[in-house]
């Protein structure tokens, strides 16, 4: 049986994809130089947070998805990253191919929180490959590529960042509910306002001014205690404009 073994040479961000796109360079191995006719490959990345150290900023942004530091010792588990299938043409012995991974930047979602996070270094990762591979010098062989192949590697914080800046430069993005979008778009259009930063700012000041802290530049030390900001958003939508 044909033994496989992988590793990733590289990463790099797409900057023509129509979305945020890191592009990996796997080297794929075939035992003794082996004719493969073609490899068909289920690709699983996961990020292994307790395989780096974390500054004291990035320790704060990472509590909502870890808890406290002192925690991190039962908490800081692997994150799913991407799942990808892949299919390699035919080559002998050895051969390099990209593997596309579509990412996001919906803050709801464990990776993407997770790499915001970060401020620099590394990102540990851990590939898992396992497939269907179709070899033979003559005809074909039909083998399969056992669930424990994996390879380890080390992604630059600055490759995502700057896959992130391509497409969402200076920019956040958050995921609503339809129902909430509906409102904010009617609180938008019967206030005639001009983009939905101006909008989110209106409603800002809106429930600033409501839990009497003086608007959206108020130093908010005096006064009621604040309320959630998804349901004053959300309230303030809702309501009919004077």
């Amino acid at each position: 049986m044909t033994e496989f073994s992988f590793s990733c040479t590289g990463v790099r961000a797409d900057r023509y994809a129509a979305g945020p796109t890191l592009v990996f360079r796997l080297r794929v191995t075939a035992s003794g130089g082996t004719r493969v006719h073609a490899l068909a490959l289920r690709c699983q990345i996961r990020i292994e947070p307790a395989r780096r150290g974390y500054g004291a900023a990035e320790a704060e942004g990472l509590t909502d998805l870890f808890g406290e530091r002192s925690r991190w010792g039962e908490t800081l588990k692997p994150v799913q990253f991407a799942q990808i299938p892949l299919m390699v043409p035919a080559f002998t012995g050895e051969t390099e191919t990209d593997l596309v991974v579509p990412c996001t930047y919906d803050m709801d979602i464990a990776a993407t929180r997770y790499l915001d996070a970060l401020t620099d270094g590394e990102v540990p990762l851990l590939m898992l490959f396992s497939g269907t591979a179709f070899t033979g010098p003559g005809g074909f062989h039909v083998e399969p590529v056992p669930w424990d192949r994996e390879a380890t590697y080390r992604m630059p914080v600055a490759v995502w960042r700057e896959m992130i800046e391509q497409h969402f430069p200076g920019c956040g993005w958050i995921r609503l509910p339809g129902e909430t979008m509906a409102a904010l778009l009617a609180y938008r259009s019967r206030r005639a306002l001009p983009s939905w930063e101006a909008t989110v700012r209106a409603l800002l000041d809106a429930a600033d001014e409501a839990d009497g802290t003086g608007g959206a530049g108020g130093a908010g030390g005096a006064g009621p205690a604040r309320r959630d900001p998804y349901q004053a958003l959300t309230a303030a939508a809702g309501r009919t404009a004077p």
